[in-house]
């Protein structure tokens, strides 16, 4: 039996994190019931886990090449599994399956987080042995203490099923999409794919599990729909990208496009339009200097990471969809509902945000196997990372006090102009006269200046305007400062280039 992933991805770790993956030497059943049991709790809802038997570890890594194992051991552990598994309360059963790995044998066990949640494995293998909870912690199986408080909180969590895994009663095994999933296992190398011709189809839905039930009743689960069925908002009305791009400040104009599909489709479409239609780079060149600056306006790379965030820590339960505004000065990504908590603002504010409770286990598994996204608290870090290399402002992510929506904002470059044409559509305004008036305000102003000043210095008349889009803007962006910034209204008042704002006139960013 193959299962539904890249093994050579899997065991260096690049899809799937180091603390749901554990390796083991050889057969050590105690040992082993503990780690099935503790991944199919999955108390953090990350998915469960893989056990690979024929591999060492040391520190949580493996040690390569594999020890491996004789052909004969692969089958007798598959055999001996049954019992072993029996002995779970309530029972559970892993998917195994054998591979050839560096020219040896090995022993893959796909643990997801059960369905019957939580469960119990024997301390030991003696007849009248007790039983415990055991869980996760990092890259260990730990057993969980009686009243303990990690014991409530495996009951409160471990006993709710995450929507995107649970099964779907209104759908039919036939709102499964052969083609869409044949197409996912050959773009992730899969070898169920080579097989997948060759085993019926409800073998192959449960192989991947994105179908449960007996025979006579057996159902997709949400994934499955999300995932390999053309049109997934049939069932979740919510399951679609809306990007509007606004022509004008008020709102009054705007267009309107709509992605819908599978899940991993109607994120690449809608990111491959925003690529076509608002991503725009510009190459300014600076007086004085002979190298030009090269900048985008909005950086792709974190464009793409918001709106996998979105895809994957939504809620499909919620009926409203992820929207896309672009407007003349940034670019707001919104889903519902907010974070799961502890996570706030004042979370959000730091460098790196590590949520231990994920909403979608298994769709986060679906995108990492695609590359779509990497599920390790990278998001926001990879976000900040891209902004800051292009030389814009750092993004703005934000919740409200209910946490009912998650708002991620991306700034424009500030080189670039924010001022909106009359009759030119969002994303085709950015003019090399408006980015050149902008550089010449910076280096003129490495001496401080007044705004008028400044402003005739750009042959521009000094109305309020003018300081408005051309001073004020750059003032927010941290690109200018006030030389008496406690009164801003003083007449003394004169304008210096910051730091921040003379590192980005020599900053060609990579």
């Amino acid at each position: 039996m193959a299962l539904p992933v890249n093994i050579q991805e899997l065991i260096s770790g690049r899809t799937v994190e180091w603390e749901r993956i554990e390796f083991k030497a050889g057969w050590n059943p105690e040992d082993l019931g503990h780690s099935i049991c503790a991944f199919a709790n999955d108390v953090n809802n990350w998915g469960g886990g893989y056990i690979i038997l024929g591999i060492e570890e040391k520190k949580g890594r493996p040690l390569l090449p594999p020890v491996g194992l004789e052909h004969e051991q692969a089958d007798a552990m598959q055999k001996k599994l049954v019992p072993l598994c029996h002995r779970i309360t309530p029972p559970y059963f892993p998917v195994a399956a054998p591979f050839e790995f560096q020219g040896r044998t090995i022993l893959v066990l796909w643990v997801p987080g059960g369905e019957t949640r939580p469960y119990k494995a024997p301390v030991s293998l003696a007849r009248n042995s007790p039983s415990a909870y055991y869980v996760r912690h990092f890259s260990s199986t730990i057993k969980v203490r009686d009243g303990s408080a990690e014991e409530r909180q495996l009951y409160q969590l471990a006993a709710k099923v995450p929507f995107d895994d649970r099964i779907n009663h209104q759908a039919e095994l036939e709102d499964l999409n052969l083609t869409l999933i044949r197409s996912f296992l050959k773009e992730i190398g899969s070898e169920l794919h080579a097989a997948a011709g060759n085993i019926p189809f409800r073998e192959l839905c449960r192989q991947m599990q994105i179908a449960r039930g007996p025979d006579e009743y057996l159902n997709p689960v949400n994934v499955g729909l999300l995932l390999f069925n053309e049109q997934p908002d049939r069932f979740f009305r919510g399951a679609r990208i809306e990007v509007i791009e606004y022509q004008d400040e008020v709102g009054d104009r705007f267009t309107e496009k709509i992605f819908t599909g599978p899940l991993h489709v109607q994120l690449r479409s809608a990111l491959q339009y925003l690529k076509n239609n608002v991503v725009k780079e510009q190459v300014l060149k600076v007086p004085d200097r002979p190298e030009a600056v090269r900048f985008f306006n909005y950086p792709s790379v974190a464009l793409e990471e918001a709106l996998a965030n979105a895809i994957y820590h939504r809620s499909y339960e919620h009926q409203s969809t992820i929207e896309v505004n672009v407007r003349s000065d940034c670019i707001e990504i919104l889903s519902f509902p907010g974070p799961f908590p502890p996570i706030d603002n004042k979370a959000l504010k730091k460098s790196r945000v590590v949520s231990r409770d994920y909403r979608n286990r298994r769709i986060g598994d679906f995108l990492k196997e695609m590359h779509l996204t990497e599920g390790r608290s990278t998001g926001i870090p990879k976000i900040r990372q891209a902004m800051k290399r292009n030389g814009s402002p750092p993004p703005v992510f934000e919740t409200d006090e209910d946490r009912i929506y998650f708002l991620a904002t991306l700034k424009i470059h500030p080189l670039f102009p924010i001022n909106m044409q009359e009759d030119a559509p969002a994303g085709e305004q950015v003019g090399e006269q408006v980015g050149e008036q902008v550089a010449k305000i910076l280096e003129y102003a490495q001496r401080p200046r007044t705004k008028q000043e400044i402003l005739i210095h750009l042959g521009l008349s000094p109305v309020y305007l003018n300081y408005q889009r051309h001073i004020l803007s750059l003032i927010r962006s941290g690109y200018l400062e006030l030389t008496i910034p406690n009164k801003p209204r003083s007449r003394n008042q004169r304008y210096l280039t910051t730091e921040s704002g003379r590192a980005l006139l020599g900053k060609v960013p990579e």
